[in-house]
C-alpha cells in the first residue's frame, strides 16, 4: 500500500481517479484546487466525493492569482464559454496558460510534506488535442522533474492517460462511482449547461459505452 496524493477535482475524472487508487489499496488524501475557475462550485462536489469514501481533503486557494491566466474563458469573466466539440477550435478559449503545471507543482510539494510517494492526476487521451498539458510528454517531464525537485523523489501517476473519458465512465461504473456527485460543465450554472465542450463530451463518454448519464443538463 502506498500513500499517494489525489488530485481531486470534482469532475468525472478525478472522481474515478479518487475510487480506482481506492480500489488498489493505497492510503489516499485528496487536493482540490481554487484557481478562480469560473465552476468553482466544482470544489463543493469534490468535498462530497471525499466525504464519502472518508478520505482527506484539503484546498488550496490560488485565487490570488487568477489574474496572471489573461484572457480565456474558464478562469476570466470577460469571454463567454465556447459552446460545441472539443474538436473545434473555438475550444482553445478554455486553455488556461500553464494550469496542470501549476496545480501539480503544489500537489507536489504537498505530497512531499505528507511523505507520500507520488501524485495521481486524472489526464486522458481525449484532453491531448486541446490542452497541452494533458499530454503524455508534458505528464512525462513533470514525473521527471517531481523526481529531481526535493531530497524525497515523488512520481507522478497518470493512469487513465492512454484512454478517453467514455472508458473511465466505464471503468467508474465498474467501481460504482457516484456520477451524480460530480461536476463538469465550465459555466458553474445551477445546473450542466448540456452544451459546452465539457457538457459534450460528457454526454458521449456515458453513451460510448451505453452507461445511464445521471446528469441533469438544461440542454
Amino acid at each position: 500500500m502506498s500513500k499517494v496524493v489525489a488530485v481531486v477535482s470534482g469532475g468525472m475524472d478525478s472522481a474515478t481517479l479518487l475510487y480506482h487508487l481506492i480500489d488498489a489499496g493505497h492510503d489516499v488524501r485528496a487536493i482540490s484546487i481554487n484557481y478562480g475557475q469560473r465552476h468553482v462550485k466544482e470544489l463543493d462536489y469534490a468535498r462530497q466525493l471525499c466525504d464519502k469514501v472518508g478520505v482527506p481533503q484539503i484546498v488550496a486557494d490560488l485565487s490570488a492569482i487568477n489574474p496572471l491566466f489573461g484572457a480565456n474563458s474558464l478562469s476570466g469573466r470577460e469571454i463567454e464559454i465556447p459552446e460545441g466539440h472539443y474538436a473545434e477550435e473555438n475550444m482553445k478559449l478554455t486553455v488556461v496558460p500553464n494550469r496542470n503545471m501549476i496545480l501539480l507543482s503544489v500537489s507536489i510539494a504537498w505530497a512531499i510534506s505528507q511523505e507520500c510517494v507520488a501524485v495521481a492526476y486524472g489526464a486522458h487521451s481525449g484532453d491531448h488535442a486541446i490542452y497541452p498539458d494533458c499530454r503524455p510528454e508534458f505528464a512525462a517531464a513533470m514525473d521527471q522533474a517531481a523526481k529531481l525537485c526535493d531530497w524525497s523523489a515523488v512520481e507522478l501517476w497518470r493512469p487513465f492517460v492512454d484512454i478517453d473519458k467514455g472508458d473511465i465512465a466505464q471503468r467508474g461504473s465498474e467501481l460504482g462511482v457516484p456520477y451524480e456527485l460530480t461536476w463538469t460543465c465550465y459555466k458553474g450554472l445551477a445546473e450542466h449547461c448540456g452544451k459546452c465542450g465539457a457538457c459534450v463530451e460528457r454526454k458521449e463518454a456515458f453513451a460510448k459505452h451505453g452507461l445511464v448519464d445521471p446528469t441533469a443538463y438544461m440542454a
